[in-house]
């Protein structure tokens, strides 16, 4: 049996070793190129847009090894979950889940189930999985999804569960094959890992640290994307704007915008910005060119320049509200979204109104709000926390009640216009209505045929909620 337990204090070490670009690591045997052959496998994914792009790859992985995909759970021979370890209320879920499949698992003793993802690289966890879980056949982290193939063939052969999850500051792994869940737009990763270690953050921890593609392979990846067809592409990173800051080409997010938007996809995107890196080359670029999205999701976090100290953020809130009008002035009809923490260690009646300040002199497009969770090993878990949970609550209420507030006034200002939206599948709550986005990043419902799928289409707004709109195709 290997086991190879992720460590906390070895994730959180920075060291200025040269980041590996391997372009020819990932490889399958014909012997496992067979493993999964008349068997099924289901994927579970939590957390964020990273995840749901590593899933892609874990995906492709799968059906090299002969796997097939199946929507239900049950009908599954491999079942893998991949995890976020962001909040403790994504931590509940998966265990919940766990319980769940260790009842299958009774009546279906050949199931194989993995757990993946950022959890899987918490030394916690994987402690608690080996005392309370060990059905489990296979853990593996964010490092090596590459190696899944053999991890899962060390299990099988060895019956028992195969831990593999280093913790190490990574380094950049090529041509990993990729399944990806759309035809129509996709996640192109830029950047991996994250060394601005906010107080709060546990991705550092499980990401390692921040490490950047070489450009020539995302434009490759872009162009191939493009001849595919696919209309819209999302740079993805823990940090964007710092893309390129640990090479040593001098091309950075600014130029990266502009080589993706010359390369004629027709919309391109990019999550998540951190303020501090938010230059003003880049807010040129997105203002130059029409196929760069007026979106921008600029996480907060705090509007109290006391909390943003603790929490290792490294801006005031008149810096950010410099930045978010530089935005409004440059960037025609930009729409910003943010993320807001409250209950934060600490946080008194006056952090929060500070908070609510920001929110008010914004008027986000929307925000994702939450309740402070310590996440084990931060510098936040332990810092002296006075504020009840009720109190915590109650802000929490305060803020989304004004959050709806002003996505309702800025779906409003849509109502009669006529707006370009990307359809790109069926409407969830009609199955008669295509779904999409517009370029703003505002869900619409379009009542229309199927042969629009994949288009981008003129849409008159008929009528607007607070977090959808409605409307037809105007020809």
């Amino acid at each position: 049996m290997f086991m190879l337990k992720p460590c906390l204090k070895e994730a959180q070490k920075r060291t200025k070793e040269k980041v590996v670009f391997k372009s020819d690591i990932y490889k399958v045997s014909d012997e496992l190129k067979c493993l999964g052959k008349n068997k099924k496998y289901y994927i579970k994914t939590y957390g964020c847009q990273m995840n749901e792009h590593d899933s892609e790859n874990i995906k492709a992985i799968l059906e090299d090894m002969s796997f097939q995909e199946v929507d239900n759970m049950e009908d599954a021979d491999l079942i893998l979950l991949n995890t976020c370890a962001i909040r403790e209320n994504a931590h509940n879920k998966v265990f919940g889940m766990i319980g769940r499949i260790k009842h299958m698992k009774e009546t279906k003793p050949d199931l194989i189930v993995g757990l993946c993802g950022c959890m899987a690289q918490e030394e916690v966890v994987v402690e608690e999985i080996l005392n309370k879980f060990r059905f489990l056949d296979i853990v593996f982290g964010t490092h090596n999804i590459y190696d899944l193939p053999n991890i899962l063939k060390k299990s099988l052969d060895n019956k028992k569960i195969e831990v593999d999850v280093p913790s190490i500051e990574g380094d950049v792994i090529e041509n990993i094959p990729v399944k990806r869940d759309s035809k129509y737009k996709a996640w192109v990763n830029i950047q991996f890992g994250c060394d601005k270690f906010c107080t709060y953050c546990i991705v550092p921890y499980t990401r390692g640290k921040q490490r950047s593609r070489k450009h020539e392979d995302i434009l490759k990846e872009v162009e191939e994307l493009v001849k595919a067809g696919y209309q819209e592409v999302t740079l993805l990173g823990q940090n964007v704007n710092a893309y390129g800051k640990d090479l040593s080409d001098n091309y950075g997010m600014a130029d990266l915008l502009r080589d993706v938007a010359l390369t004629g996809i027709k919309r391109v995107r990019f999550v998540t910005s951190h303020p501090w890196d938010f230059s003003d080359d880049m807010i040129d670029t997105i203002s130059k060119y029409p196929n760069i999205m007026p979106y921008i999701h600029l996480p907060l976090q705090s509007g109290s320049d006391r909390i943003l100290k603790l929490m290792g953020r490294r801006y005031t809130k008149e810096a950010y509200l410099e930045l978010f009008n530089k935005l409004k002035s440059k960037i025609p009809n930009c729409a910003i979204t943010t993320d807001i923490i409250v209950g934060f260690p600490g946080e008194t009646e006056e952090d929060f109104k500070d908070t609510l300040d920001v929110v008010n002199k914004c008027e986000f497009d929307s925000a994702f709000t939450f309740i402070f969770s310590p996440r084990e090993g931060t510098p936040a878990s332990r810092m002296s926390d006075n504020v009840s949970l009720k109190e915590k609550e109650e802000r929490l209420y305060k803020l989304n009640d004004l959050v709806n507030k002003y996505a309702r006034i800025k779906n409003e200002a849509y109502q009669d216009k006529i707006v370009p939206v990307l359809l790109e599948g069926v409407s969830e709550k009609d199955a008669n209505c295509l779904m999409g986005y517009t370029d703003t990043m505002k869900l619409v419902n379009v009542k229309c045929s199927k042969e629009y799928l994949g288009q981008i289409v003129n849409v008159k707004i008929n009528d607007v909620k607070t977090w959808s709109m409605d409307g037809e195709i105007v020809l």
